[in-house]
């Protein structure tokens, strides 16, 4: 069911798995679609932006998507509230990321699954040899799949159908919807290929906060440099800071990036300890990793989410992109 993706609050397997998926696995078996509701539509929840916006777009009105970490908010040190919790339990069905990235959250989503709650995640369908393994997680995979507009049209997958088996009335409703959002998906990769290559082959170079990047650098051949780990609890070092720095001076990088969820004090770091070797350094722009825009924008979709970043990038890196990205949508800068 995907739940052997959750990890435990200090952000490593645990002990637990074992025991308690034999205990997931056994309330999933007994699962039912839900018999003399008296609502009319599906309560949903979704941990994330990105994953709540896959299935408002897939269920359309048929469902009430709750997410629970709004725009801004790191899922890498989210923890659920009582408030969650309970919305959860009262939910039709809860989907999460996994792979490692709700790591604070892993006690609720058990205490849910375990209650009879149809709970999956989004990344069951990738196929293991796609996912990547930082040296820093050994054994343990990159959860940023997102990244990867071509990966995460398989969470559409997933929402699709296991929306379909809790909802089985309305599975050609859902059907007709993901191949729509299928169809944007497949737009926005087409556009984010040919804009990024449109950057001189010196410059395809995207520094950051954190490697939340790496799937995004693998679809379209984007060299990745992230100042702290993986996860955001990792720590940044003087050292990587000092290893960055040489590589801006060295290939004459002409920006680096700052994320919405993640404060700037280390990417500043690295533009005065460029401008410190005589090599001028700006900050190309903000982008979304961990989490979407502000809700009600454009930005504050997933496609709005990748459009943004993959304009901002060409923009700030000398290729070729729209001011106002793929669908004429992006906010005027």
């Amino acid at each position: 069911m995907g739940f052997s993706n959750v990890f435990s609050p200090r952000g490593r397997v645990g002990a637990f798995r074992g025991t308690v998926l034999g205990v997931i696995a056994s309330a999933m078996l007994m699962l039912a679609p839900s018999q003399g509701k008296a609502e009319t539509t599906l309560s949903v929840i979704a941990t994330t932006g990105m994953i709540g916006d896959v299935v408002r777009n897939v269920a359309g009105e048929r469902a009430e998507v709750r997410q629970l970490m709004g725009a801004g908010v790191d899922p890498h040190l989210y923890k659920a509230t009582r408030s969650d919790i309970a919305g959860m339990l009262r939910a039709d069905v809860v989907f999460y990321n996994g792979l490692l990235l709700e790591g604070k959250m892993t006690d609720a989503l058990v205490r849910v699954a375990t209650a009879g709650k149809p709970v999956f995640a989004v990344t069951e369908l990738i196929d293991q040899e796609y996912l990547l393994e930082p040296p820093e997680f050994e054994g343990l995979q990159d959860p940023h799949v997102w990244m990867d507009p071509s990966a995460w049209k398989k969470a559409v997958e997933v929402i699709r159908d296991r929306l379909a088996e809790v909802d089985p009335e309305y599975a050609s409703q859902y059907e007709d919807n993901a191949k729509v959002y299928l169809s944007e998906l497949d737009k926005l990769d087409a556009y984010a290929e040919a804009s990024l290559k449109s950057i001189p082959d010196s410059q395809r170079l995207l520094v950051t906060a954190h490697d939340a990047f790496n799937y995004f650098g693998q679809r379209y051949a984007f060299e990745v440099m992230g100042i702290q780990g993986m996860s955001t609890e990792s720590e940044a070092g003087v050292k990587r800071i000092e290893e960055l720095v040489n590589v801006l001076v060295e290939r004459d990088v002409p920006a680096v990036f700052v994320e919405s969820t993640i404060p700037d004090r280390n990417v500043r770091a690295l533009i005065a300890g460029a401008s410190a070797r005589g090599h001028e350094v700006v900050i190309g722009g903000e982008l979304f990793s961990d989490a979407m825009g502000a809700p009600g924008s454009y930005e504050g979709t997933y496609l709005g989410m990748i459009d943004h970043n993959v304009t901002t990038l060409v923009r700030a890196l000398g290729g070729d992109a729209p001011e106002r990205g793929l669908n004429g949508k992006l906010a005027a800068r």
